[in-house]
């Protein structure tokens, strides 16, 4: 029987920044400057999400045709302090040369291989609403390593219908297609209801990892990697601030029994 566990993952829009101390994952070792491979370290969680950020800035500054950044530089850009980002950058063997900071395009080979970037990872969608349709006609993901191979329905009406160049899939398809294509990351944009069913149909397939839109807890083997994007609670943490802000603007606050002090 295989264990399975429901997976509380941070979400993947927002990743919190200052949580250092999150489940760590254990990355590859990469090498410096095209040197020997640096001792594999384990790499917290919410730094994992930063050096997402700092690859799309490195990215955007690398074809702007920057050669060097110095921390500074590239921190604001990113958001976060220098310090938190020269720690980020530290667990790729990377500490840049004084008076000059960090090389770019160096810089990103030694992130990209870190994320895993240096193969391309086929996704599959499935639940082609209107979430699906635009993940599918989204032109961003080949790009950046992510081609979507396979389209995944239960609408009849929808079956064998191309959508961005590829055709839609029955659901009972999944475990088969997905082996076939070599897809890897599963995205599943579908109603509740169905979104663990379609996740064991993934896990059946040999995908390994999994972007999951539905408001669900999925239970999943330990070794599959769930990340949830629910824009619903991001909402609710946005209106969390503007709510803050407007009672500070009013010189109020509200204590535990609900009273307001001003």
């Amino acid at each position: 029987m295989v264990a399975r566990r429901g997976r509380r993952n941070g979400s993947a829009v927002t990743p919190a920044l200052d949580a250092d101390n999150a489940p760590t994952a254990e990355m590859p070792a990469v090498g410096v400057n095209g040197s020997d491979p640096v001792r594999a370290k384990s790499i917290p969680e919410a730094a994992v999400a930063r050096l997402a950020v700092y690859l799309r800035v490195l990215s955007a500054m690398a074809e702007q045709g920057a050669t060097t950044v110095a921390s500074e530089e590239l921190s604001a850009a990113a958001g976060v302090n220098s310090a938190k980002l020269r720690k980020d950058l530290s667990y790729l063997g990377s500490y840049g040369t004084r008076g000059v900071g960090y090389e770019v395009r160096v810089l990103v080979g030694q992130i990209e291989r870190t994320l895993g970037l240096t193969r391309q990872h086929k996704v599959a969608v499935v639940g082609i609403g209107n979430l699906g349709h635009a993940l599918a006609n989204y032109g961003g993901f080949p790009g950046r390593g992510f081609p979507v191979e396979a389209l995944f329905d239960v609408d009849a009406d929808l079956v064998g219908v191309p959508v961005g160049g590829i055709p839609v899939s029955h659901l009972d398809d999944i475990p088969a297609v997905c082996s076939e294509r070599g897809i890897s990351i599963g995205v599943i944009a579908t109603p509740p209801t169905a979104a663990q069913s379609v996740c064991d149909r993934l896990v059946s397939g040999g995908v390994q990892c999994i972007l999951n839109f539905a408001p669900v807890v999925l239970q999943v083997p330990e070794h599959i990697e769930v990340r949830k994007v629910d824009l619903a609670v991001e909402l609710q943490i946005l209106s969390f601030h503007v709510a803050r802000r407007a009672d500070d603007a009013n010189g109020s606050h509200k204590v535990g029994n609900g009273m307001v002090v001003r």
